[in-house]
């Protein structure tokens, strides 16, 4: 690869300058981003509320149902419930894509643009200019990120005793919307997308690039998350006990077809949760420090 020269910056810009001038530079990605949050925000508010109650009033009437007569509820509460939670839940387990294809995006634009290069030779060094672009946009979608997860539990909270057809806390995409792993995963986007950008140098193929290796590594962290955290074993009759919210990981047979079942119970849901987001926070510092690597090889500079 090339090696790009830049000439030392008489005056650096301070950390502060260069946020500035960032979030100018990518001011509409921001105001898309606040958007999006302030509509999710709104949308977990009512299901958390109004869409709930209406729902578990609907599955009341229902279960108090007999065969002796009629049977009068709202339906259209339930169903209303079910495609709104599905809808809120997908956009917020969603976010880490966004940040990747964002990040993937923004770095190779700036790459192919030469704004990068205009920026080192005259307002910043390159290493100051890849810790800025990476710490100002994790604060902004960690912070958004969690403000949503917390909406997202409080919903499905209010849910999940009352109403029937409420999802479990292992359903995958409820798992991850629900709990810090999916902050740590929203900044292993950031990271992936940004590691992408500083390779190819390029929007699109940033962007792409971003897209699977984020993917990827999502599909990675959930073969590996059931495992992180010991599972139970139940053999024989007691394996049918268990209650509804129990996450049966896998079954099978033993001698003499004796089944056993390997499970996380509800209390399982806070150490897998853990555990998850320190993986995926392990990884994206390994991120981070490829992003710096590859800007090192980019330019040939060391110093910050």
């Amino acid at each position: 690869m090339t090696t790009l020269t830049t000439a030392t910056a008489p005056a650096p810009a301070s950390r502060a300058h260069l946020a500035r001038w960032l979030l100018r530079l990518h001011r509409p990605a921001l105001y898309v981003w606040s958007g999006l949050v302030l509509a999710l925000t709104v949308l977990l508010l009512l299901l958390h509320g109004p869409l709930t109650d209406a729902a578990a009033d609907a599955w009341r009437h229902y279960d108090a149902c007999t065969e002796a007569g009629p049977c009068r509820y709202d339906q259209k509460a339930i169903l209303r419930y079910k495609d709104w939670y599905n809808y809120a839940t997908l956009a917020v387990a969603a976010v880490p894509l966004l940040a990747a294809g964002w990040a993937g995006g923004a770095f190779g634009k700036e790459l192919e643009s030469g704004t990068a290069r205009l920026a080192w030779t005259q307002s910043s060094t390159p290493v100051r200019w890849l810790a800025v672009r990476l710490a100002v946009p994790a604060a902004a979608v960690a912070a958004g990120t969690a403000l949503l997860v917390w909406l997202h539990h409080l919903a499905w909270a209010a849910g999940h005793d009352r109403i029937d057809s409420a999802k479990e806390w292992y359903d995958v995409w409820t798992f991850y919307a629900n709990g810090p792993t999916l902050v740590a995963l929203v900044l292993c986007g950031l990271a992936a997308g940004a590691l992408t950008g500083l390779l190819s140098r390029r929007a699109l193929p940033g962007l792409g690039l971003g897209l699977l290796l984020t993917g990827a590594l999502w599909a990675v962290v959930q073969l590996l998350m059931p495992r992180l955290w010991p599972w139970r074993t139940r053999t024989g009759q007691a394996l049918f006990d268990l209650p509804h919210t129990t996450w049966t990981w896998r079954s099978g047979t033993l001698a003499h077809d004796v089944p056993y079942g390997d499970y996380h119970p509800a209390s399982h849901q806070w150490p897998l949760q853990l555990t998850t987001t320190a993986l995926l926070l392990a990884v994206a510092a390994l991120l981070t420090l490829g992003c710096f690597l590859a800007l090192r090889r980019l330019t040939g500079r060391t110093t910050a």
